[in-house]
C-alpha cells in the first residue's frame, strides 16, 4: 500500500467515524435515552482522558511544559471553554433539534466564517475563491433552511440557531489553539482541552439525573467516546503525515456523507431534494477552500 493511499484511508476513516458519532447521538436523542449535557460531559471526560493518557505515553514532556506555564494554561482554558465545550454542546443541541445530517452540514459553514474573520478581523483582503465560497455557502444555506421556498422554513428557529452557532463554535475551535499548535502536538493540546472542559462540566454531570441505559445505548455511548472521538481524531491527524492538508480537507466531506447515509437508512430521517442540494453546496465550499486553484491555474498557463 502506497503512503498516499494509506493517508487517504486514514482521513476518510477518521471523518467517517465522526459522521457515525453524529448518527449515534441522533439515535440516543430520538429515544430520549440521554440529555445533551450528559452526553457531552461523558464524551469530553472519556475522550479527553483517553487522549491525555495517549499523550502522556508519547509526549509527556510537552504536557509537562504546558501545565507548568501560566500563559499556555490560559490558552488551554480558553480553548477548552470557547472552542471544545462550546462546539460539542452546540453541535449536539443542533442534532437534538434537527438531525445529524443537517447539524453536520451547518457546521461546515466554518470555512466561510474563517474567511469573513480574516477579512474583517485581520483586515486581510479575501481572494476571488473566497468570494465564490461565500456565495455558494449562502445559496446552500438558503436551500437547506427554506427548502427553496421563501414562505416557509424547513428547520425550526431553535434548530437553525444551534446549527449556525455550531459553525461559529467550530470556527473558534479552529482559531483559538493556533498559538499552542505551533509549539505542541495537536493530540496533546486537544486531549488537554477536552479533559479540562470535561472537568468543568463535572459538577453539572454529577448533579444531573443519571440515565438508565439499555445495552444498545451503552454501546452507542462507547462508540461516540472511543471511536467517534478518540480514534476519529487520531486517524485524521495521522493522515496528515502521508497526504497534504488540502486533501484531508476534501476527504473530511465523508463526515456529513456518512452521517446522512446512516440517518436516512437506519434512523428514517427524510431530506427534501432542496435540502440535499443545499447540503452539497455547503460541503462544496470546503472543497473549494481546500483545492489549490492558484497553483493549478499557474501550471495550466505554463502548459499553454
Amino acid at each position: 500500500m502506497s503512503m498516499k493511499t494509506k493517508g487517504i484511508l486514514l482521513a476518510a476513516g477518521g471523518a467517517s467515524l465522526w459522521g457515525g458519532s453524529g448518527a449515534a447521538a441522533q439515535q440516543l436523542f430520538m429515544t430520549h435515552a440521554v440529555t445533551t449535557e450528559w452526553l457531552v460531559a461523558v464524551r469530553l471526560l472519556g475522550a479527553g482522558l483517553l487522549l491525555l493518557i495517549w499523550g502522556l505515553i508519547k509526549s509527556s514532556k510537552q504536557i509537562n511544559e504546558i501545565i507548568h506555564d501560566r500563559k499556555n494554561m490560559a490558552m488551554v482554558l480558553a480553548f477548552a471553554i470557547f472552542g471544545v465545550m462550546n462546539s460539542q454542546l452546540s453541535y449536539f443541541f443542533a442534532i437534538k433539534y434537527s438531525n445529524a445530517p443537517t447539524a453536520t452540514v451547518l457546521q461546515y459553514l466554518q470555512p466561510v466564517l474563517i474567511v469573513l474573520w480574516m477579512a474583517f478581523g485581520q483586515k486581510i483582503r479575501p481572494r476571488r475563491v473566497d468570494g465564490i465560497s461565500i456565495v455558494v455557502a449562502l445559496m446552500g444555506t438558503f436551500l437547506l433552511v427554506t427548502g427553496g421556498r421563501l414562505d416557509t422554513l424547513t428547520l425550526t428557529p431553535i434548530a437553525l440557531a444551534w446549527g449556525l452557532w455550531s459553525a461559529v463554535a467550530a470556527t473558534l475551535y479552529t482559531l483559538l489553539p493556533s498559538g499552542l499548535l505551533k509549539k505542541y502536538d495537536a493530540m496533546v493540546v486537544c486531549g488537554l482541552a477536552m479533559f479540562v472542559s470535561g472537568i468543568i462540566m463535572l459538577p453539572w454531570f454529577l448533579t444531573m439525573e443519571q440515565p438508565h441505559l439499555s445495552l444498545f445505548n451503552i454501546v452507542l455511548v462507547i462508540y461516540i467516546v472511543v471511536f467517534g472521538t478518540m480514534f476519529a481524531y487520531t486517524l485524521f491527524l495521522q493522515s496528515i503525515r502521508y497526504i497534504a492538508p488540502s486533501v484531508t480537507g476534501i476527504l473530511s466531506a465523508f463526515e456529513p456523507l456518512i452521517a446522512t447515509i446512516l440517518a436516512v437508512t437506519l434512523l428514517g430521517t427524510k431530506l427534501s431534494t432542496a435540502a440535499i442540494i443545499g447540503s452539497l453546496l455547503i460541503i462544496l465550499t470546503t472543497v473549494i477552500q481546500a483545492v489549490p486553484f492558484n497553483v493549478i491555474w499557474r501550471r495550466f498557463r505554463r502548459v499553454k
